[in-house]
């Protein structure tokens, strides 16, 4: 079908920014799209750099050793389904998600990968290798534009920790980009955000840094109560002002607030670095994993965590065992049985995928290198049927071989869950129209 056909079928379907700023872009973002009233929400875990497929959730046991790597396949809880040996507890509980093996594009910079995979269309010609760098709508931003209005409590597309390649808005302007913690809950110690972005008037300078964040926007705002600040903001002031120091943003980034034997069980291991100078040292993840299912519980509707850095060109099996799997196994595993002990993992879903996957033969290093030919992604929640496999790569783990699927596939699964209306065109700078999408399905084999 042409793609003019099938949208008029219609089944294509802060930090640094105030949000009151925020607020009042998105006061001209309704529209008449109706979501599903059930408040669904998304969890991407972007795994910077490129997973390799082979070393984590399509193992190639009888290739050649070249290609096979140094680890094992592992069956799983699901017959017939075999991942990586050094991913136990993800095997052990198999039925809860699924796997996408025959994603494909033919991009194998990291950045412009990152820009397909956000946004589903090709990435500038140069594209920069921090910060968004967008010239089309991110996936968060298009849900920022349709549904921010519709909780103002909380912003509707978070980051953790900072902006990524990709992510941003493009000419969706700066009210859809995502409201960045900057604050790591990676790291030791209590969590605080730093610099809430406050409506005019407001400094949070008088703020001991020392004090729980908390204690500090409790403060401010019995102090601006006495004085009558909060009636001298404009209405679109006053709506940031209570998405900053209202009960549900207070709790949703109290992250110190969960019991520590939830915060042990996501998991932590000391800083792993590589033993090459290569970009490879593997941080602590586990927390943000944990300070994503707060924020979806509190209603915000696409989080991504940033879970860099699987460029793995340099003693990659190394890093691979001793910093990158054994992590990922237990935060992930965490993550999705958290969700479902809540009841949220029928409307959460969780999709776990990087720019692209490496090379099929090992290099001479002992890693992988950029390889966009084929890849795998981990899928889960949302209504996505688990112990399925879609798609499959040849024996050597370089090509699709059967059912390939695309990023925009990906995308467009995802917004159908979240109730994005696809049929909608959003004009550029220029007054050109664009849809959501360029092309892309749902992927209907992950929920029969």
């Amino acid at each position: 079908m042409e793609r003019r056909s099938f949208l008029k079928a219609g089944l294509l379907g802060v930090a640094g920014l105030s949000l009151a700023d925020l607020l009042k872009w998105e006061a001209f973002a309704a529209n008449s799209w109706k979501p599903p009233s059930r408040q669904n929400a998304v969890i991407i875990l972007w795994m910077r750099g490129g997973p390799s497929q082979h070393e984590t959730w399509d193992p190639k046991p009888d290739a050649p050793i070249e290609y096979r790597g140094e680890f094992a396949a592992m069956p799983t809880k699901v017959a017939g389904i075999q991942i990586c040996d050094l991913l136990p507890m993800s095997a052990r509980i198999m039925d809860k998600w699924s796997i996408i093996r025959s994603l494909h594009h033919a991009d194998a910079g990291h950045s412009s990968g990152d820009q397909i995979c956000f946004t589903g269309y090709p990435a500038a010609p140069e594209v920069p290798a921090e910060g968004p760098g967008n010239i089309m709508p991110s996936c968060g931003s298009i849900v920022a534009k349709q549904f921010q209005h519709k909780n103002p409590k909380l912003p509707a597309y978070v980051m953790i920790p900072k902006m990524l390649p990709g992510a941003g808005a493009a000419y969706l302007g700066q009210g859809c980009n995502p409201f960045e913690t900057i604050a790591d809950p990676a790291k030791s110690g209590p969590f605080r955000i730093p610099n809430f972005a406050l409506p005019a008037g407001i400094s949070l300078q008088r703020l001991d840094h020392r004090r729980a964040l908390l204690d500090g926007i409790d403060n401010l705002r019995r102090e601006a109560d006495h004085s009558g600040a909060m009636e001298a903001m404009d209405h679109f002031q006053q709506r940031a002002w209570d998405i900053l120091s209202g009960k549900e943003t207070r709790e949703a980034f109290d992250l110190d607030a969960e019991p520590q034997s939830v915060r042990e069980r996501y998991g932590f291991i000391p800083e792993f670095k590589a033993p090459t100078p290569d970009r490879c040292g593997v941080p602590a993840w586990s927390q943000r994993f944990l300070l994503a299912r707060r924020l979806v519980e509190a209603g915000v509707r696409l989080v991504t965590v940033d879970v860099r850095w699987w460029d793995t060109h340099v003693q990659g099996f190394d890093t691979m065992r001793n910093g990158f799997l054994p992590r990922w196994d237990r935060a992930y595993t965490a993550l999705i049985e958290d969700l479902e002990q809540r009841g949220l993992l029928e409307s959460t879903m969780v999709i776990a995928w990087g720019e692209f996957g490496r090379t099929p033969r090992v290099n001479a290093n002992a890693g992988r290198d950029h390889w966009p030919n084929v890849f795998s992604a981990a899928v889960a929640g949302g209504g996505i049927q688990g112990g399925r496999v879609v798609g499959s790569s040849d024996a050597k783990g370089a090509e699709p071989a059967s059912n390939p699927k695309t990023p925009q596939d990906v995308l467009a699964t995802m917004y159908r869950h979240l109730g994005v209306d696809m049929t909608v065109q959003y004009a550029d700078h220029a007054g050109r129209p664009h849809p959501v999408l360029p092309f892309g399905m749902p992927i209907e084999e992950l929920f029969s």
